[in-house]
């Protein structure tokens, strides 16, 4: 298993990754995105700004690095910057399939992408993701899983993913959505030939949405590696949005409230890689004293206070505008 590198390192920030999302497109579903990117966004101002990231997040311990083919040119800009950097072979790389970017680098196109979960996509995609990462590729998840996606019961998919996974890549499942929980149970449950396919899964969690949790606890009992994404609720447990009680840990702490936030994901057992979505390297620097903050039961408590029913959290987030 490619994740048991990380086991290896000494950094405090080993389980902590960058996951490209909010840097690979002009056009995401973060808050504050006119503060956090230049006004030109243009691929050179984007390709930039994300080698920067990766430049502090390799000088500061991160190794996962987490991209999607529809994360704009996300694959390309971690290629050009590994292609750039052969002394970071200790990386652990992984990308998502089942997506396909539409938005033409534009802010107001009508949709920004597309999901399709058929074998004919992975196959697509998959041969766009090896011209630009080759062998570097550790991880393929499948992009979104919801317990109706076609993902989970094509055994001819499951067969050519088995056949991926035999010549070295870990495949997994990211998920999304109020049924993360069943989706996964589901995902837990496909084999090939007797043998689980699915090695990782990357799920939402955080202080508001936790409906995953027991789910994610049994993932990881049965040997899966767990990725945390959206810690920070899409910017919504940072900035101008934090909720007082992370505001008043986060004081008390002399940290972020970044830091808080992403603290109470590493805290649970099952976490194996908690993924930052910095778009900054002053939001990088922050979120990686996530390792700092003691979270006792007593401010456990208070952080439970936030979480809202799964229906509500992804309602919302469904509202945000791309920006």
């Amino acid at each position: 298993m490619p994740f048991a590198r990380l086991s290896e390192a000494t950094t405090p920030t080993a389980h902590i990754g960058l996951g490209l999302a909010a840097v690979g497109r002009p056009g995401y579903i973060n808050l504050h995105r006119d503060r956090d990117l230049p006004q030109d966004r243009s691929p050179d101002a984007l390709r930039d700004r994300t080698h920067e990231l990766l430049d502090a997040a390799y000088a500061q311990g991160v190794r996962y690095f987490d991209a999607a083919r529809s994360y704009g040119r996300a694959e390309e800009f971690l290629a050009g910057w590994l292609a750039a950097h052969p002394e970071a072979d200790d990386v652990v790389v992984g990308s998502k399939w089942g997506y396909t970017y539409t938005a033409d680098w534009g802010l107001d196109a009508e949709t920004h992408e597309v999901k399709d979960h058929s074998l004919a996509a992975f196959e697509r995609q998959r041969a766009e993701t090896a011209a630009l990462l080759g062998d570097r590729l550790d991880l393929y998840q499948i992009h979104s899983v919801t317990p109706d996606s076609p993902a989970l019961t094509d055994k001819e998919l499951h067969a050519r993913l088995a056949e991926l996974a035999a010549q070295g890549v870990s495949v997994g499942i990211s998920t999304s959505g109020p049924a993360q929980a069943e989706a996964i149970l589901a995902a837990l449950a496909v084999t090939v030939d007797g043998a689980p396919l699915f090695r990782t899964v990357q799920a939402t969690y955080n202080a508001l949405e936790t409906s995953a949790g027991p789910a994610l606890a049994e993932a990881h009992a049965a040997g899966l590696t767990v990725i945390v994404k959206e810690g920070m609720a899409n910017g919504r447990l940072a900035g101008d949005q934090v909720p007082a009680v992370v505001r008043e840990i986060a004081d008390e702490e002399g940290l972020g409230a970044d830091a808080v936030a992403l603290a109470l994901v590493l805290h649970q057992p099952w976490a194996g890689v908690v993924l930052s979505g910095a778009a900054t390297v002053a939001q990088l620097s922050g979120n990686l004293h996530a390792a700092v903050p003691v979270l006792d039961e007593e401010r456990r408590a208070r952080l439970e206070a936030l979480v809202e029913e799964p229906e509500a959290y992804w309602r919302h987030r469904a509202s945000l505008p791309w920006s």
